[in-house]
């Protein structure tokens, strides 16, 4: 009897490191799966339906135009350029992903979390300070000033930002590893949400008066991703 319990026990646990093991992006079964559009009436999927192996193309693999900056002259100053799964096909299952982030002169990439990933950022033009805060209840800030060619981690999940404090524009590139990061940027998603959270709830959370809560989600908060 105390042998069944034991192998059970075992196999509950074996089963339990497999599921947090594969928590994140599942791994491929194939060499590819190039991403195709959801035929009609098709099973959802947790991820995208593939192409067949046999009318795989190099571009499905292929993306052009990282070289070209964004459109900066925006509310937030900044411009995230992305390459995941819906540019790059073949990303499909592979669990990575990249973007590029232009800058302007203290322009910044809001405080954000990506869900599904990990990032890893290197600038390559320019001075930025960067950080990111850990969970409840340390909230502990780690922050950083990155120069060119220097590089940060940004766990998965956390509450990040990035702020070009230098007086021309900045450039970085990013890796994550999630063909679909997913991004949620603080103050849009508090703010600027559809429907409006109850201002009650807001002003209670953050401690503000009912006005200013209010005012700031009458305002247009400005998404550059």
């Amino acid at each position: 009897m105390k042998k069944g319990v034991s192998f059970l026990v075992t196999v509950a646990l074996m089963a339990l490191v497999s599921s947090l093991a594969s928590a994140f992006d599942p791994s491929p079964l194939q060499d590819t799966c190039v991403a195709i559009a959801e035929p009609e009436n098709a099973v959802f999927v947790n991820g995208k339906f593939c192409k067949n192996p046999n009318l795989t193309k190099a571009e499905d693999f292929f993306y052009s135009g990282l070289d070209k900056p964004g459109n900066i002259p925006n509310p937030v100053g900044s411009a995230v350029t992305p390459v995941n799964v819906e540019q790059i096909p073949g990303l499909n299952t592979l669990g990575i992903s990249a973007v590029r982030i232009d800058y302007a002169p203290y322009g910044q990439n809001p405080p954000h979390t990506h869900p599904r990933a990990t990032e890893i950022l290197t600038v390559l033009e320019g001075t930025l300070l960067v950080g990111f805060v850990t969970s409840n209840p340390e909230n502990r800030l780690f922050t950083k000033v990155l120069n060119k060619g220097d590089v940060f981690v940004f766990p998965i999940g956390l509450i990040h930002f990035q702020f070009n404090i230098g007086h021309t524009n900045a450039v970085a590139i990013a890796g994550l590893s999630s063909q679909n990061p997913g991004v949620i940027t603080i103050a849009n998603a508090v703010f600027g949400s559809d429907p409006a959270i109850d201002p009650d709830v807001l002003s209670r959370a953050f401690q503000l008066d009912k006005n200013v809560v209010k005012n700031l989600q009458s305002r247009f908060w400005y998404d550059n991703n």
